[in-house]
């Protein structure tokens, strides 16, 4: 095959300190630095559109169509090191150092050559350990579209290149290695960029201050499995521990754009939890809630309080930035904008909305793996909740987005949801439980998931697995736009097993949450009646034939032919009870 030329952006990484590592312990860090390349380094070449050229004793090259994708991959990889091999001493642990060039290179076969790879390797050798050098090419093309600093140092010459190659070490927030003064403002930091400052014990007891740092701990944790979001490490977090906190200088510190901190204080049994947000270059509290538990089960007090604190915090985070950056208008800018729109209560105008932002983003990056997982995600949504004029070209839309962002982050928890989405429209439940619980896995506090895996399993035959999942989600988000649907959902399971008083208690619980929701009206005309109150059934029978925009509630034939009632086994408990009750409610069967 030919030789041919092309212009490229080219990443080379290298491990400082290699030799001297290999020396002290050969195997351990050859085994190391393959887990790195395996677990991170490989992944994140990938997500970022990325091609391993190939893999050297101890580096890597790497080249990429577009230089941001390059020196956000290059950041990234750093930023995620710092926090690996920290049960090692300082002297064991494998750092990286990496430089990024654009230049002309000569690819022939799988190789790439010329002096557009060589002067990226260059730059490898001027980072310091855990940075990322770039060449002023680099500089010029990204201009202003990454959240990072930059530290000009100046023209280098470089060996084997005749001119001399301008210089500059990126510092982006959170980077191990990087001077805190290179971080000048946090205007400059990571969108979703936050550090979990660790609780104070307010109790008199000194022994509650494993409790305190259990939710320190817990909660950066959570937050770390957010999509998009960069969380400082505990062991950074934990240097401020009894200092006086000046919000304002941590942020600058760690290039971050916000701060949680938090106290707890104990009383004989009971636990009360403080949280705040805080704007780091503000001082302004954005957030604040206060948590109170029985402390007999301390270790399940805290894993709830964390998860709610997570769960509270994303949406928060959201919408604190698209406030901040309303003049913006790059993907990551509408995707925020298009969750923020998704999350008011459902209705036609806010999917409309949302997907309008969605197509925002893709249209500015066509390879959004997360412009495309929301889209597809927020069109299968409306199509699901019956706000759609386009139900067909909705779902193949959706397919085929979902697609796309699988192949191009299969790992990403974002696309398996929106695969998942997919498979629930096409009411291919079974299908679709295997792909919410690997969203679960990697986030355990998507709410989301935990109420569709619960239809999933509902439909599928498992009744029994269902209300759990839901009264979870109830439990993380008691003030969800969606929480109608779920009341609506754990009201389905008591009716389907004949519990009608704790049926009408979680329907209208429903109702009252989302009053104009044609299936839940519908589903309490059918548990009044089964509970004798026909007057009652009958009005609320005919509030969801008013509220459905179509004729499906005008018959239980037609009502059949228009929705799923799962398996076969769900199905014959829905018309010894759901059916049963619609037709003692005045529905007739044709």
């Amino acid at each position: 095959m030919a030789s041919t030329r092309r212009l490229t952006a080219i990443l080379a990484a290298d491990v400082a300190g290699y030799s001297r590592l290999m020396g002290a312990d050969a195997e351990g860090t050859h085994e190391r630095f393959k887990a790195h390349l395996r677990e991170l380094v490989d992944p994140k070449i990938r997500e970022h559109h990325g091609r391993i050229v190939k893999t050297t004793g101890d580096g890597v090259l790497a080249e990429f169509a577009s230089v941001v994708d390059a020196v956000r991959c290059a950041a990234e990889i750093q930023r995620a090191m710092a926090d690996r091999d920290l049960d090692l001493a300082e002297e064991r642990r494998l750092r990286f150092r990496i430089g990024v060039n654009l230049g002309d290179v000569i690819a022939d076969g799988g190789d790439i050559y010329g002096d557009g790879v060589n002067i990226a390797v260059r730059l490898e050798g001027l980072a310091a350990p855990g940075n990322v050098c770039i060449s002023g090419t680099v500089r010029d093309h990204i201009g202003d579209r990454l959240p990072y600093a930059f530290e000009d140092m100046g023209e280098q010459s470089v060996k084997n290149i005749a001119q001399p190659v301008r210089v500059y070490a990126v510092r982006p927030g959170g980077i191990a290695g990087g001077p805190a003064a290179s971080v000048t403002s946090t205007a400059t930091a990571p969108r979703l960029s936050i550090v979990v400052l660790p609780f104070a014990n307010l109790s008199n007891d000194p022994e509650q201050q494993y409790f305190a740092d259990g939710i320190t701990e817990d909660l950066t944790t959570d937050l770390s499995r957010l999509a998009g979001m960069l969380v400082i490490s505990r062991n950074t977090a934990f240097t401020y521990q009894g200092k006086r906190i000046d919000t304002k200088q941590i942020g600058r510190e760690l290039g971050v754009r916000y701060v949680l901190e938090g106290s707890v204080r104990r009383s004989g049994n009971r636990v009360r939890i403080n949280a705040q947000l805080i704007d780091a270059g503000t001082d302004a509290h954005l957030w604040a809630e206060r948590f109170d538990g029985d402390a007999a089960d301390l270790f399940a007090l805290q894993d709830e309080i964390t998860s709610r604190i997570a769960v509270a915090l994303n949406l928060e985070l959201v919408t604190a930035e698209v406030a901040r950056a309303a003049a913006q208008a790059d993907a990551l800018d509408y995707i925020l904008r298009g969750r923020v729109a998704i999350s008011k209560p459902m209705s036609r105008e806010s999917y409309a909305e949302g997907i309008g932002f969605y197509e925002r983003a893709l249209a500015l990056d066509p390879r959004s793996a997360p412009a495309q997982s929301w889209l597809a995600s927020a069109l299968t949504a409306r199509l699901l909740g019956n706000m759609t004029d386009s139900a067909a070209a909705d779902l193949a839309r959706a397919e085929a987005l979902a697609e796309e962002a699988l192949t191009t982050a299969p790992r990403s928890g974002f696309a398996h949801a929106a695969k998942g989405q997919v498979l629930r429209a096409q009411r291919r439940y079974a299908e679709a439980i295997p792909e919410y619980e690997t969203v679960l896995a990697s986030n355990r506090n998507l709410v989301s998931a935990l109420h569709a895996l619960g239809q999933c399993k509902l439909f599928a035959g498992s009744i029994e697995e269902m209300i759990p999942l839901v009264e979870r989600a109830i439990l993380l988000s008691p003030r969800d736009p969606q929480l109608g649907v779920w009341y609506l959902q754990v009201g389905l399971v008591h009716l389907l097993q004949s519990r009608t008083d704790d049926a009408v208690i979680w329907l209208e619980r429903a109702r009252n949450a989302t009053p104009a929701h044609p299936s839940i009206r519908s589903a309490l005309a059918s548990a009044y009646s089964l509970n004798g109150e026909i007057d009652r059934a009958a009005a609320e029978l005919a509030e969801a034939r008013k509220l459905s925009g179509d004729n499906r509630f005008s018959s239980l034939t037609r009502l059949r032919a228009v929705g799923y009632w799962g398996v076969p086994k769900i199905r014959d408990l829905f018309e010894a009870t759901y059916f049963a009750g619609l037709r003692k409610a005045g529905m007739p069967e044709e």
